[in-house]
Parts: C-alpha cells; structure tokens; sequence
C-alpha cells in the first residue's frame, strides 16, 4: 500500500509535462486527485494530452495564464523550470508548495529508498550501488536523475524492492517531507547557478537530501569534502563517512592500496576496473551505501572487478590509428572536466565548448599540463580559446563536435588521448549530453 494516502493535497497543478510531469499526473489521476496541467507545447489533439484528459484531467493550453493556479493546493514542477517561472513564482508568494515529482514518488511507495546526489559522480555512483545490491539477490530498480522517472518505478515496485534514486539539485530543492533510508552525498561544488542563483541555494537544494532523516536512517557522506563537513552536522541520520585520505573507522576508506569497509577488507584498488582517482571516492560511497543495504562481499568485488564506467562518463570508445578516444559529454561542468583530465598522464587532445551560463574557465588551467592540443566548439569556444591562448595551448575551432573529432584525429599523433569534455552543458547544439554523446561516437567510427 502507498503512502499516497498520506499526501494532504487534493487539487494539484502540474506544471509542465515531458517525462516527469506526464508521470506525476497519470499517477495522481489514478489516486483519485483532481488535476489540472498547464504546459506551454500542449495542443488539444495530442494523443498524451487526449489520454490524460481522459483520465480527468483540466489542461490549459498555450501560455502560463497565472489563473492555472486557481484553488489549487499544490503545485507539481518539471526539475527544469526556473524558480523565476512566474506562476511558479506566484504559487510561492501565496505560499502554496511546489514540489518535483520526486517528492511524489516518496509518497508512493513502502519501499526503502537509497537517494545519491553530489555535483560530480552521482550516475557512475547510483549504478554501482544497484549492481552491488542486484549482484547480491536483493530486489532493485534504479530511477530519478538517471533518466527512469522515479513516479513510474515507485507504481511498480513492492515493498520488499529497494529503489536506488539519482538525484538532481534541481529534484532535491522541490522536496519537502521526502526521506531516503540510506542517503548518499558525494561532493558539492559551484555549479548551476543560473538555476539557484547563489551557491547558498544550491547547497541548501543537496543537503534536503538528509534533512528530514531520524535515527534510524543513514547518511554515508565525503569525509574529504570541506562544504559537507561543514553542513553535515546537521544531519540527523546515522553517519557514515568515506575518505580516500584517511582512515574512518566507521565507514570506507583505503589502506596499503586495498578498500575497506568498517575494517573489513573488501577488494584490492590493482583490481578495480574502473578508471580514474576521483572514481575512487564513488567507489568508497558505493561500497559504504550497497553494504548497509545487505550486499556481500563477492558481490561487491565482482562488480568492481567489471564494470568500467557508464556511458558519456569517461566512456572509452575506440582506439584509431594509437589514438585512445573517451567519451566524457556528462562532463557539464568545469569540476567534472577536471577529474576527468587528471585521470590521464598522457598527452591529451581536449574538446571542450557548450552553452554559455556566464561562467570562466580559469579554474581549468592548473589541469591542462598534459594537454597539447584543444578543439573548441559550440557558444564558449571564445572564452575557451582565451584560455588556450593563455597557456599556449594549439587550438582549433570546430562548428560542432561530429566535426571536432574529425579535427581532433588530425591534430593527434600515436599514443595521444583524445577527450570529449565539454565542461558545458549541451543545450545551445543538442537536446541533452547523451545526443552530443552520441553524436561524437558516430563521429569516431566514421573515423575508423
């Protein structure tokens, strides 16, 4: 049973659809709760449109009228619109809730939950867990930020499934009673904030990931991490740290190049698949996180042992002609860039551009020492070639990044990595990181 019921709202606006919203209504209309939709895109013929109407729900077509708000008691946000949205806005200076379909699936399910969030890391991390905790028997299914609407897995699950959500800053700000059993915080730095406007907000946004857990929950969270130290002490839960610095007694951590768990010696780091020092620190939260929920040990090593990474996350690809190529488009900010530069001591090729959210790129300089060439697209490539041309890097400028991986082959000689790491999102050329993912790997084998 559902703790639907427990959901003190009738009359719920849902603002925007796509795969969140849709999710969000169908599953509020099958409970029973009076529903209106208002997405900008709707149109009175469109199948979905047609099926939720169906259903009973009230749409308002065209524009954001301010009267969708209208007796409603709460308001049910896509992640992606702004908080400058002005019904958005208006809902909150009425002091009527707004919340992400997240929220809603908590309230959907018995099951217990482990949330993942941080700036960096948080895909690789959530897929490791769920293959700890599958590899290990136990019952589980992945969704949130990972690209499976966390509404429809809470619907199909029983209470005996575990539910492995990523979770976005954006996801977490429209929270308000949801409480994972085990939560995850990897790391926090300064990132989108064209979205919460202050670093304030955004940190405020990932730490509701704990804030209304009790005693009995866990937080496994980055002893090394300075923001989270600071803000941890507000937590509630049972806390579990992980540091690839130090030894934490009551969490993970590495010793004499092995991982441990509470003293228990788990696998050794030689025999790690996966690439890169700072994927060391998503191990440590994967191993802490899949250990409370009852993973064993054999399962725990054979995953580590195998897996080696997520695709459009530091994602080989193809070796050409000597040419090592990695496909890093999750890569959306500066710090993702980073880590991925540093897990590579041989000479790099990197491409690098995206949208334009107002951000410089100075903070990259200190990690192109092995950098010997750059091709730089999409609206950033001017403040990126300002960056090349300060450290006399060579440069080429791309019109996209099918035709930077062209270049990029040219530029490079045997034994070079070839890295797509955008350090910017993709919008302003492709709908999402996966198609500029995609995109770039089609250009390679073309390559071939």
């Amino acid at each position: 049973m559902s703790k639907l019921a427990d959901f003190p709202y009738y009359r719920i606006l849902v603002l925007g659809l796509a795969k969140s919203g849709t999710a969000a209504a169908r599953a509020l209309l099958q409970h029973g709760k009076q529903v209106r939709i208002n997405d900008k895109s709707a149109k009175p013929e469109d199948r979905l449109i047609k099926e939720l109407e169906d259903l009973g729900a009230e749409v308002f077509y065209g524009d954001h009228p301010l009267e969708a708000l209208n007796n409603m008691e709460i308001v049910v946000k896509n992640p992606g619109i702004s908080y400058d949205h002005p019904i958005v806005r208006e809902a909150i200076s009425k002091n009527i809730p707004v919340i992400t379909e997240v929220e809603l699936a908590y309230y959907l399910t018995e099951s217990p939950i482990i949330g993942i969030t941080g700036s960096n890391g948080k895909t690789t991390t959530t897929t490791l867990i769920t293959k700890m905790i599958e590899s290990s028997g136990i019952p589980v299914k992945v969704a949130g930020n990972i690209g499976i609407v966390a509404t429809d897995v809470a619907l199909s699950i029983d209470e005996d499934t575990t539910m492995v959500l990523e979770l976005s800053s954006f996801q977490l700000q429209g929270t308000e009673k949801f409480r994972p059993n085990i939560a995850v915080l990897l790391n926090i730095y300064e990132a989108h904030l064209d979205y919460h406007k202050t670093f304030e907000n955004y940190t405020a946004a990932k730490c509701n990931i704990f804030k209304n857990q009790t005693e009995e929950d866990y937080v496994v969270f980055n002893a090394d991490d300075p923001i989270i130290m600071n803000e941890i002490s507000h937590a509630k839960g049972r806390l579990v740290p992980f540091s690839v610095k130090n030894m934490t007694e009551d969490g993970a951590y590495i010793s004499s190049g092995k991982i441990y768990f509470r003293g228990e010696e788990i696998i050794h780091v030689d025999d790690v698949v996966l690439v890169g020092n700072h994927n060391l620190e998503n191990i440590l939260a994967a191993v802490a996180a899949a250990k409370l929920r009852g993973a064993e040990n054999e399962a725990i090593r054979n995953v580590l042992a195998t897996f080696s990474g997520v695709k459009h996350r530091l994602q080989y690809v193809e070796t050409i002609e000597g040419r090592k190529f990695y496909n890093d488009s999750k890569a959306t900010n500066i710090l993702a860039t980073q880590k991925a530069l540093a897990s590579f001591t041989q000479p790099v090729i990197l491409l690098a551009g995206g949208l334009d959210r107002g951000n410089e790129f100075t903070d990259l300089i200190p990690y192109l020492k092995n950098v010997k060439g750059m091709v730089l697209f999409g609206q950033t490539k001017g403040k990126l070639q300002q960056i090349a041309e300060q450290v006399h890097i060579p440069y080429i400028l791309a019109e996209n990044v099918e035709q930077a991986a062209e270049q990029a082959f040219h530029m490079s000689v045997e034994g070079d990595v070839i890295l797509l790491s955008p350090a910017c999102a993709s919008w302003d050329q492709y709908r999402t990181f996966e198609e500029r993912g995609d995109m770039f790997i089609q250009a390679v084998h073309r390559l071939m």
